[in-house]
Order: structure tokens, then C-alpha cells, then sequence
């Protein structure tokens, strides 16, 4: 019997697994793939017995496998970020070897949260120093923007409601912000305009379904990042060459986020 194929999805903290690119997580898991949320954090340390509890709910309600990092890093404003990306990065360099993943999900090192783009930092350079080719990364954004999106993940009200049942375990977290609406808008506006930032102005639907998600894939290549080519997500055969538009640029550059933090 053949190995299921592997995906790696790096959330910051308990919620973001329904948060960043739920529909696509369980797009790929309906496909066959074995979807391994990593939570690199579970927040402020009076709440993470809480927080992991309702983690440990949310992924078995979504049928994602989960990966707790112990002990969880402390990545909140204040904290001693560096300490915590060079932790992240051979914690990650492991899983890579170990778990031997196809596609790797994280937010981008752009996502304004200090939490998040240390997330994607983290990853950009466990993955630029992965020995052969490194796995696919597909990258999301929450708090940020996303200029360089790639992939177009339509979805339904039936998955829209599997999302949200998933989410609803994040009780305590719910009760301090509407995170479903959140979702329900997001997923909205990629809808109505993901189309144009995908594939280009003035293009057509993509989808009747009523709501999207929008990634940004980037493939490494002779030591560039390179974009992923312009697509609808098909779960099923996920992977095509890359484009040849090099975003390091990009990836390398410090973030506003952290631009302001080291000014403040």
C-alpha cells in the first residue's frame, strides 16, 4: 500500500488551522493526503492548557493529525522573538527530515502579526537549507496582504460549515472575537476577487462556488524562489512546473511588521 502523501501546516497558534487555509487543508485530506498541523505556539502561558484542549478537539473535528511543539514558543509582542525563530527553524529542520512532507502551509514572513511572520521566516529558511528539493510552500495570510497570490481554492456552504463546526472548539477564543465571521468574509471577498488577483484584471469568475481561499505558491530552484504558476487548486494533482517569475525579493525582505517593531 502506498504511502499517503504529506502535508505540514505550520500554525502560530490554536485557531489558525481553521484560520489561514482551512478549506484547502481539507481539500487535500478528502484527496487522500495526511494533513499534520504543527502548533508552534499555544499562547499566553495562563491559557494553554485551555487553548490546547480545544486545539486537540478542533483538529479531530477537521481530521487533521496534530503536532504540538513542547515546549510551545513564545512569539507574542515583547517575547524574545530571535530565540524563538532559531528554535522554530530546527524544530522544523527535523520535521522536514522526519515526516518527509510533499507541501508545507504557513503564513508569509509578511503577516503582520509578530507571531506569524516569525512563522514564515522560520520556514523560508528551514526550507532554503532542506538538503535535494524542498517540499512545496503555499503560504496565506490573515492579518496581512498577500500580493503574490497564486492559487484560487474555491469551496461550498457544506465545506464552509465543516469549517466552522471545526472552529467552534476554539470556545474560548470565539468569545473574544467573531473569528466565523472573520472567515465567512474573507472567504467572501477572495470569491468576488481572487479571480482578477490570481490570474490577472479584468478576468472572468473562476467559480460559481460562493467562497474562496488565495494562496501564494513559491517552488525553490537553483537557489531562487520561484512562483507558482497561476491556477485553480485541484486537490487531487495539486503540483505543476513553476513559473519563472523569481520572488526572493520578496520573501528576504525585512517586513513592515517588523520594521515597526524595531522602531518602537
Amino acid at each position: 500500500m502506498a504511502e499517503r502523501p504529506v502535508v505540514l501546516h505550520l500554525a502560530p497558534h490554536p485557531d489558525d488551522e481553521l484560520l489561514g487555509a482551512p478549506a484547502t487543508l481539507m481539500a487535500l485530506r478528502d484527496a487522500g493526503w495526511r494533513v499534520v498541523n504543527v502548533a508552534c505556539g499555544l499562547g499566553r502561558p495562563d491559557q494553554q492548557a485551555r487553548r490546547l484542549a480545544e486545539l486537540t478537539a478542533a483538529c479531530a473535528r477537521a481530521g487533521f493529525e496534530l503536532d504540538a511543539l513542547e515546549p510551545p514558543l513564545a512569539m507574542s509582542a515583547g517575547d524574545d522573538l530571535a530565540r524563538a525563530e532559531e528554535t522554530l527553524v530546527g524544530q522544523l529542520t527535523a520535521r522536514l527530515r522526519d515526516a518527509r512532507p510533499q507541501l508545507v502551509l504557513s503564513p508569509t514572513p509578511h503577516d503582520r502579526h509578530p507571531g506569524h511572520e516569525l512563522v514564515g521566516r522560520a520556514c523560508r529558511r528551514a526550507l532554503e537549507a532542506h538538503p535535494g528539493d524542498p517540499p512545496r510552500w503555499w503560504m496565506w495570510a490573515l492579518w496581512g496582504e498577500l500580493p503574490l497570490a497564486s492559487l484560487y481554492a474555491p469551496f461550498d456552504d457544506e465545506r464552509l460549515v465543516q469549517i466552522l463546526s471545526a472552529l467552534s472548539a476554539h470556545a474560548g477564543e470565539l468569545a473574544r472575537a467573531d473569528y466565523g465571521r472573520t472567515l465567512r468574509a474573507r472567504a467572501i471577498v477572495a470569491a468576488n476577487l481572487g479571480a482578477e488577483l490570481v490570474f490577472g484584471f479584468g478576468t472572468g469568475a473562476a467559480s460559481r462556488a460562493p467562497y474562496a481561499e488565495l494562496l501564494a505558491e513559491v517552488v525553490r530552484d537553483d537557489a531562487r524562489w520561484l512562483l507558482g504558476r497561476p491556477r485553480r487548486l485541484d486537490a487531487r494533482a495539486p503540483f505543476v512546473p513553476p513559473g519563472g517569475v523569481d520572488v526572493e525579493w520578496w520573501l528576504a525582505r525585512a517586513s513592515v511588521g517588523s520594521r515597526l517593531g524595531a522602531a518602537a
